[in-house]
């Protein structure tokens, strides 16, 4: 995999925040969207377009905005330089910008891009207007790459996109199947012959957000505020297990030959030891018309369904996320996925025809947001090490061009999985693009109602109204650890909005009822779908304290920017509110808030966003933790809820104690997880790696060094 091991070392000379010199983005662009004629808007395929120029000398710069709808990857001289383009929506549909000097020579040059589009499987966060190319030059020389009828374009008739059949819901797009039979081989050399290829046919010229244009339909373009996403090589560890076939020892760690026989079914488990995110790539030769089918897992199963300890195989079977590749016979095929993977297992499966099949090599290249780890943890305590460790591997995950809940079956990003990860960056990072990155998502999910959707980008259109109000809180969040002041003053609108919504469901008892939606709190097992506790009449502690935190919130956001009117007026609501969950939620006889009015239900949940909204004094509030550590009548915080318990328990006075509130931490470890489980239930979990999960990578600095 030349070109992409050649990017590993040069995408750091990229810059998305280079300013290109007077060229005024807003200005009217030259380029236009491109298509392969005939090929269907919507239709899923995979599309080749490419351009030769003539550089009579190398410039110090050569700088292209470049986008696709749904995806591409660009190369230069057969090299891949730009992966993009950052998800969005059709009203904020990013480019990427670079500058493409480095990897330019004298003489004939082929700027190439593959572009494609998975139809009706493509990734629910995945939005697409019809499939298109873009590529627009900033000045005069760099034009000469605008697209137009002057690229040449082909379709590559040896893709399908492939239907998962995943355990779970499952949102994350298909797989690939590649009959190389059909391939188009050097198709992005220089010395390729493209006389046969068709020219690139003009569908729509560009348009700029905020030109006037959005009433035409299509994409209205904005920058992407982000870097270029991190692309290190990165060998899988070792063969766990084969089946009619020799597999040397040397193999994965080491490029090793490995030759199936003719007319043999053969299957090898590699491992890689712990989870991660990459482009796998397998190279492989002769064997005509064999089939290749690889599979990706993060665990393996057992007959019951579950995957127990991750790091046991036998008597356990894979199944998940596949690509299929058929052979054309030829020597050093190439297959690597269009998009990336997440594995810790992967098998492969071979079944060849009449001739022996020969993989040369298989490994990955790990990509993810560019996230550094900038804060240290010194301890002679090996376990929190540990924590930090797999705390920060999941956090990585679960970053790339946006958060997501988890990187394996679904790559959403939502608000209440997405403000732990924010705080997880800022605690350990400092960066705060893709924290910005995610509120700006957030704020255009904004329905006309004022509400966010619960998850961003999504063409579902999903709601969970308290995720809306973690939303206001998120805001809060930014104010106390972001660097953008003014780019928070631009989200006050869309705050008041959410709290303008949410305050019309208040009821004439002061208390919220019946807000439209799934009313998700957290995975407890008694819980229906994770609804807390509802009266009959809709009301809910769990709904009016979420309120409460956002009202109080907002009036630390308003009254930082010099709104002191709305802060009043928040206030107000937030004293009226305060007082109604007092009366209705509060038990004398047990000393705790009730989940509902009848006071028949209590959890860690209630009591835990009581003592974070300021309810109890201070001798309360303790006697309240003590009980929410002892009380096994509680409903019970899961590992993603465990951050707002953990952050009461402290606020209560018992934050001396953190250090032994992490069994559900140790459990996972304990079962080889190498990331921190969906739910607490670490045996029968869906999802091995979900970063609401990572809260100790704050808390080690927030509550244990204070």
């Amino acid at each position: 995999m030349k070109n992409l091991l050649i990017i590993c070392s040069l995408f750091a000379s990229l810059s998305v925040a280079a300013q290109f010199g007077n060229f005024n983005r807003n200005s009217p662009w030259d380029a236009s969207w491109i298509c392969v004629p005939d090929a269907g808007e919507n239709a899923p395929g995979l599309y080749l377009f490419r351009k030769t120029i003539d550089i009579k000398s190398v410039p110090g710069q050569f700088e292209i905005y470049v986008s696709a709808d749904n995806r591409y990857k660009l190369y230069v001289n057969e090299v891949l330089v730009s992966i993009g383009s950052a998800q969005g929506d059709l009203g904020h549909w990013n480019y990427e910008a670079l500058d493409i000097a480095p990897f330019l020579k004298t003489g004939e040059n082929i700027v190439s891009a593959k572009v494609w589009n998975e139809g009706n499987l493509r990734p629910v966060s995945q939005f697409s207007f019809r499939t298109g190319f873009l590529l627009q030059g900033t000045n005069d020389e760099t034009k000469q790459l605008n697209t137009n009828e002057t690229w040449k374009c082909l379709e590559d008739k040896s893709y399908t996109p492939l239907r998962q059949s995943v355990r779970g819901y499952y949102a994350a797009g298909a797989g690939d199947k590649v009959d190389m039979n059909l391939a188009v081989k050097g198709w992005n050399s220089v010395d390729f012959d493209d006389s046969g290829w068709e020219k690139a046919k003009p569908v729509f010229e560009r348009q700029v957000r905020g030109m006037g244009f959005m009433a035409r339909g299509g994409w209205s373009l904005t920058p992407s505020i982000l870097p270029p996403m991190e692309l290190t090589y990165q060998r899988l560890a070792s063969t766990r297990k084969t089946e009619n076939v020799s597999v040397p020892s040397s193999f994965p760690a080491k490029k090793t030959k490995i030759t199936v026989p003719a007319n043999t079914t053969a299957t090898i488990l590699l491992d890689q030891a712990y989870l991660t995110n990459a482009y796998p790539t397998l190279i492989f030769s002769g064997g005509k018309n064999s089939t290749l089918v690889i599979t990706y897992a993060e665990g393996l199963y057992n007959e019951a369904g579950a995957k127990d300890n991750r790091n046991e195989i036998e008597g356990k079977t894979i199944s998940g996320r596949q690509d299929t590749v058929i052979s054309d016979g030829s020597q050093n095929q190439e297959f690597t996925s269009l998009n990336w993977r997440t594995y810790r297992y992967v098998e492969l499966k071979a079944e060849t025809d009449d001739l022996p099949l020969v993989i040369e090599d298989f490994y990955g290249t790990f990509t993810g947001y560019p996230l550094e780890m900038n804060a240290k943890l010194v301890s002679d305590i090996d376990e929190l090490n540990t924590i930090m460790e797999i705390g920060w591997r999941t956090a990585r995950l679960c970053a790339v061009d946006t958060y997501m809940d988890c990187p394996y079956y679904e790559r959403l990003q939502y608000i209440g999985d997405t403000r732990i990860q924010i705080m997880i960056t800022y605690y350990n990072s400092g960066d705060d693009r893709l924290p910005k990155n995610a509120i700006n998502l957030f704020d255009n999910s904004r329905q006309k109602d004022g509400y966010t959707l619960s998850r961003y980008p999504d063409t579902q259109n999903q709601v969970i109204p308290t995720y809306s109000l973690w939303h206001v809180s998120t805001l809060y969040d930014y104010l106390m650890h972001g660097k953008d002041n003014t780019f928070l003053k631009t989200k006050l609108l869309g705050s008041r909005q959410i709290l303008n919504y949410f305050i019309s469901y208040i009821a004439e008892d002061g208390s919220l009822k019946n807000v439209p939606g799934w009313n998700f709190t957290d995975w407890v097992p008694d819980w229906r779908m994770g609804v807390a506790p509802m009266a009959e009449d809709g009301s809910s502690a769990l709904m009016d304290l979420q309120l409460l935190l956002a009202l109080q919130s907002a009036v630390i956001l308003e009254r930082s920017e010099g709104s002191e009117e709305f802060a009043v007026l928040y206030e107000k609501i937030a004293r009226s509110l305060e007082q109604t969950i007092r009366d209705k939620y509060w038990d004398e006889s047990r000393k705790l808030f009730a989940d509902t009015p009848l006071k028949d239900k209590f959890s860690q949940h209630a009591n835990s966003l009581a003592i974070l909204a300021g309810l109890a004094t201070e001798s309360t509030a303790f006697e309240m933790g003590k009980l929410m550590l002892s009380d096994t009548t509680l409903a019970p915080a899961s590992i993603y809820f465990k951050y707002y318990l953990h952050l009461a328990l402290a606020k209560a006075g018992l934050g001396d104690n953190y250090l032994n509130w992490l069994d559900i931490w140790r459990k996972n470890i304990d079962l080889g997880l190498t990331t921190w489980g969906e739910t607490s239930e670490v045996e029968t979990t869906r999802s091995d790696c979900h970063a609401w999960g990572s809260s100790p990578n704050v808390e080690f600095f927030r509550i244990v060094l204070g």
